[in-house]
């Protein structure tokens, strides 16, 4: 039987699988072995949300298990050692799994926040990428939350997207008691965005009385304060918690990395066709985070959900095409709008041209977000519970009053 190997669980790697597993086959259909290091899929679009308990973790973390319930994909948790390819010997190397052969493989391994560049960073400041990563920031704002201090500095390193999203949402928290700073190395914020999405958002920014601190670098992070350096002169200034949201690099193991001899770019990223095929192997295909993908006039694409869950359709398409001996298809980037949450019941949107901000922007980038989910009884259960959710909140609120 042919095999298909799908390594990572992201909306690259799981997109890609489910859309595989949905195509029609004139003879018997590929194995769809995917293979991912956590039991939970996490839909990181939303993950700000848990900071404000507006969503629950269930909600967008559901387990790899239940989603690929109704399906014929085979989950294997583990982590990957060894990729061997080529030779006649196709096969990757599993921690716990063994060796698993494949016809066709996809590394969809995704990135990781770098946080070894600037002294400090690895041992005192909290990347924000994982769930992890928002549970051990979430209880640093607890502990905070419930000391005698009556402030609570707040630095978050990047004006990116990221950046911007996390700042409102720890700004709705913790209210007046938040001070919250962003440090932002360019001299804009959110400088990829449409000037209606970058307005909106200062303007968030400004209600909420974040500071920014543009042109400006973070030189060290230590226990209760990071210095910064701006125009050669460097302060350090108190920091209770600083969060890391800047840069993004391929999520592949070092000891990996050393044997895997496929074509890379200077970042590290895999170099591939317009196939999505890596370079000179077509029997491999690399997207989301580690691939470095170009749009038709050769830009760069950036490491978003948006770019991978497009690659994950021409990726499923491709693996299809080969093996019924169908035309490939080049991948063509359609870049579907802009979305930012900012802060709570707010966010803006610039989408087929219409922008769109407040409670209303809010609410469409929720039933956008919720149609995005990865199956259907998972969006029905999320769907019954943000319904719900109001109601069950008013009633507990008037068995306290």
């Amino acid at each position: 039987m042919t095999r298909v190997v799908i390594l990572g669980g992201g909306f690259g790697g799981l997109y890609t699988a489910l859309r595989l597993s949905q195509f029609p086959w004139t003879d018997r259909p590929p194995e769809i072995v995917l293979v991912e290091k956590h039991d939970r899929f996490l839909f990181s679009p939303l993950l700000y949300e848990l900071i404000t308990d507006e969503v629950q973790s269930w909600e967008i973390a559901p387990p790899y298990l239940d989603i690929l319930a109704n399906t014929t994909i085979r989950f294997l948790q583990d982590k990957v050692t060894d990729i061997e390819a080529g030779e006649g010997k196709n096969q990757v190397t599993l921690q716990n799994n063994g060796t698993v052969s494949y016809d066709y493989l996809v590394i969809a391994l995704g990135g990781q926040t770098p946080t070894n560049q600037v002294k400090g960073v690895d041992k005192y400041a909290i990347p924000f990428r994982t769930l992890s990563d928002a549970y051990r920031l979430k209880e640093k704002l607890r502990s905070l939350e419930n000391s005698h201090k009556e402030y609570i500095r707040v630095v978050i390193v990047g004006g990116g997207c990221s950046g911007v999203e996390l700042a409102l949402k720890i700004a709705a928290r913790l209210g007046k008691r938040g001070k919250i700073r962003i440090v932002e190395r360019n001299d804009t914020l959110l400088r990829h965005l449409s000037p209606f999405n970058r307005k909106t958002a200062s303007d968030a920014l400004s209600k909420a009385k974040c500071w920014i601190d543009l042109e400006t670098e973070v030189v060290e992070v230590k226990e209760g304060e990071v210095s910064l350096c701006y125009k050669n002169q460097i302060d350090t200034i108190p920091a209770d918690i600083v969060v890391w949201t800047v840069g993004t690099k391929p999520a592949i193991p070092p000891s990996l990395a050393n044997r895997l001899t496929l074509p890379t770019t200077l970042d590290g990223k895999i170099e591939i066709n317009p196939y999505l095929q890596v370079f000179g192997m077509p029997h491999l295909w690399a997207i989301g985070d580690l691939a470095a993908c170009q749009d038709e006039k050769g830009n760069r694409l950036p490491a978003t959900a948006q770019v991978a869950i497009q690659q994950a359709d021409y990726c499923a398409w491709n693996i299809w095409a080969t093996i019924e001996n169908r035309p490939l298809l080049p991948f063509k980037y359609q870049p579907l709008g802009e979305m930012l949450a900012l802060g709570v019941d707010n966010a803006t949107i610039q989408a087929l041209g219409l922008p769109l901000s407040g409670s209303l922007a809010y609410l469409a980038r929720r039933l956008i977000y919720l149609y995005r989910l990865p199956s259907i009884e998972h969006q029905m259960a999320v769907a019954f519970s943000w319904m719900t959710t109001p109601l069950t909140n008013l009633l507990k609120s008037l068995e306290v009053v």
